[in-house]
């Protein structure tokens, strides 16, 4: 099908970072304009009609439908012996809060997002009960940003409570509300400007008839990043945590009146310390001498926290990396990954080896992707919840008593991928880093012969891609496609050292990694250059936007979504700034900037070059990688490139992905893998 695409002028405009010159030809298609709004609506109606022109669309979206489930879990909440729980029904748009005695199961509606506005439901970003069970915050997200307000609930009635805090809560990724333990008011991080600005302080609001909020005074080190205070599960401890990637508590503050008065404890420290206040000790995760994690005790008391020496090693670094720490009464509870699959290790307060907490397969243990924000202490006393998928089935939620030979399967997986099979595979990168990749095919699907073929992949932030539950990537599967789950460098599934191996100077590695993957797979035959796709979100939109433009005779076709596309004007906004700083370079540095340029998809583009089948979606409302990413990439890539189709389509109503409406996302999940799989000429065989 030919496409004709909406006539894009350009302009004379040049970008400047660090003293270095740019062509920004589409520097207009930034802002929000009549002009750029009506462009963008007549990009998304051709993507629309191409993809949907495909005959097998409708059945495609069924199986959307069907595996459209969260890609994270929300585990319930605990207080005064009641289970607070985030349950979305089927077929619900949005998920509804729910109060049980029990973790999950009947239980009392305590929030529907339907009654606060029936046609357009809000999000329900987090959920945070009170110590003593009366009062619920919870975050509500109306236009799919990841905003969100607090709204406070009576637990008895339902009521919704009034003079709740003014400001605006960026995302979830710091917990909503840590109360404080009399139930009297709680701690939340909030914004002071617009999110692009990404401007944030953390607060102390008081509840009752003379309900306040007011600014702490905390010295953070950081000028932008994300931080957030959490209370002790003793109850008699504040501790300021920041750093999103590697995060150590600043400060800590006992809970013996107000104001609180704060005392510096790790501050200059350039590693990891996560953890939690257990007793008169911070124990935590470290990848101080262990890239891949140790955990140690810190004494509250201690002259100098900073100084590793002070430290006492409760459970030393061993091959498996260590992800996450949490405390159920005397029992450490551990995470791990052994070469990308989780496992679950328990120890005692003084690192003596536990039972292990067998699982029910090779998959993911649940977590959050960035470390700060797994420090969000449990509130329950005595049972270790946790989520565990895989590629064959979603989130299941289960339940271990500390000493029991074996956990409880509370809520069974949502959804599953039935006769498939899993592949474990490795390849050698440019440098000879060895690089781990899943198949995932139907075991109808030989593997003797080409098939399309689908790599999804990350690499960056210490995030690691957790072997799980496909989602609606899971539909490809079914349709009879190859699924790929590439572990990049840059991410965090083998520890510091695998980071650093991908991030700033190392940069390149990652993708290299990618290109490995690929040519592996077309070396083996398991595919070829035309029958292969790829996509991935975020860091992942940038690395197939560079893939699109430095190695187009790999693919057939790629989908970058929510995408961060242009790594220099993104640097003309605060949060771009920080991302790309954090990430990618030292944008102060022209050298670096020049480096920078080198992967920046947007700058790439070529004049005459052929180019694979591209579609690119991205949210209208997205501040992490704004629209105007994917507007000026496309507008280029059809201005200059010569490729089979190249599409754009800027979903209304969404943001970076986290607090998209069910309907919404079955549209939009279904638009592009219907783009993959005709690109790919899929022949159609559901199972």
């Amino acid at each position: 099908m030919s496409v004709i695409y909406p006539e894009t002028r350009t302009e004379d405009v040049m970008d400047i970072l660090a003293g270095v010159t740019f062509p920004d030809p589409y520097h207009w298609l930034e802002s929000n304009t009549t002009e750029v709004r009506a462009w963008q609506q007549a990009q998304g109606e051709i993507a629309s009609t191409y993809v949907r022109s495909w005959p097998h669309f409708d059945a495609l979206r069924a199986l959307v439908a069907r595996f459209n489930v969260p890609s994270r879990i929300v585990l319930p909440r605990h207080a005064a012996g009641w289970w607070f729980r985030i349950h979305a029904a089927a077929g619900a748009n949005q998920g509804m809060v729910i109060v049980s005695r029990e973790p999950v199961g009947d239980g009392r509606v305590l929030f529907d997002p339907k009654a606060e506005k029936a046609h357009a439901p809000p999000f329900v970003s987090w959920i945070a009960p009170s110590p003593d069970g009366k009062i619920l915050a919870l975050g509500l997200c109306t236009d799919g940003s990841e905003a969100n307000r607090v709204h406070l609930i009576d637990v008895a009635t339902g009521r919704v409570l009034p003079e709740p805090p003014e400001q605006m809560l960026m995302d979830n990724w710091t917990g909503g509300a840590h109360w404080l333990p009399d139930s009297s008011g709680f701690f939340f991080t909030g914004m002071t400007g617009p999110a692009i600005e990404f401007d944030q302080d953390v607060y102390l609001h008081t509840c009752g008839p003379l309900a306040k909020t007011e600014r702490l005074a905390i010295p953070w080190k950081t000028p932008k990043d994300w931080r957030m205070v959490v209370v002790a599960r003793d109850g008699r401890t504040a501790v300021a945590v920041e750093r999103l990637t590697r995060p150590i508590p600043i400060a800590i503050a006992t809970l013996d009146g107000l104001p609180l008065r704060w005392r510096p404890f790790v501050t200059t420290l350039e590693g990891t310390l996560a953890g939690h206040v257990i007793g008169d000790r911070y124990i935590a995760i470290t990848d101080v001498d262990a890239p891949r994690g140790r955990l140690v005790a810190v004494p509250l008391d201690t002259d100098d926290a900073n100084d590793a020496r002070n430290w006492r090693e409760l459970v030393p670094e061993s091959q498996h990396t260590l992800r996450t720490l949490t405390p159920i009464g005397e029992t450490l509870y551990l995470t791990q990954l052994a070469d990308t699959y989780a496992a679950i290790r328990a120890v005692d307060l003084e690192g003596h080896e536990l039972e292990s907490v067998p699982l029910s397969g090779q998959g993911a243990i649940a977590e959050l992707p960035f470390p700060i924000m797994n420090l969000i202490p449990q509130t329950q006393p005595d049972i270790y919840l946790f989520g565990f998928s895989s590629f064959e089935h979603s989130w299941a939620i289960y339940s271990h008593v500390p000493g029991a030979a074996s956990g409880v399967l509370l809520q069974a997986a949502e959804a599953r991928l039935e006769h498939i099979v899993v592949e474990d595979c490795w390849v050698s990168s440019a440098d000879g880093t060895r690089i781990p990749y899943h198949i995932v095919r139907r075991a109808d699907r030989a593997p003797e012969r080409p098939q399309p073929t689908l790599i999804y992949g990350y690499g960056g932030f210490n995030v690691p891609l957790l072997p799980q539950f496909p989602g609606p990537m899971g539909a490809f599967i079914a349709a009879g496609g190859v699924f790929v789950h590439a572990h990049l460098r840059g991410g965090g599934e083998f520890g510091l050292s695998w980071w650093h191996g991908g991030r700033q100077k190392n940069k390149r590695n990652g993708f290299r990694d990618l290109y490995a993957v690929a040519e592996d797979l077309i070396q083996k035959q398991r595919t070829t250059p035309r029958l292969l796709a790829l996509t991935g979100g975020s860091n992942g939109g940038l690395m197939a936007g560079l893939a699109i433009a430095e190695r187009p005779e790999l693919w057939g076709a790629v989908v970058p979504r929510v995408p961060m596309l242009d790594l220099i004007g993104a640097c003309r906004e605060a949060y771009g700034r920080m991302c790309v700083s954090m990430e990618y370079a030292d944008v102060d540095n022209p050298d670096e900037v020049r480096r920078l340029a080198e992967f920046s998809p947007y700058q790439l583009i070529r004049d005459g070059q052929s180019y694979p089948a591209v579609y690119i979606d991205a949210g209208a409302t997205d501040p992490r990688c704004p629209p105007w990413h994917a507007r000026k990439f496309i507008a280029r890539l059809q201005a200059l490139g010569d490729c089979p189709a190249a599409l754009l389509h800027v979903w209304d109503n969404v943001g970076h992905g986290w607090a998209t409406s069910r309907d919404l996302a079955i549209e939009e999940h279904s638009e592009w893998l219907a783009f993959v799989l005709q690109q790919l000429s899929v022949e159609w065989a559901e199972s």
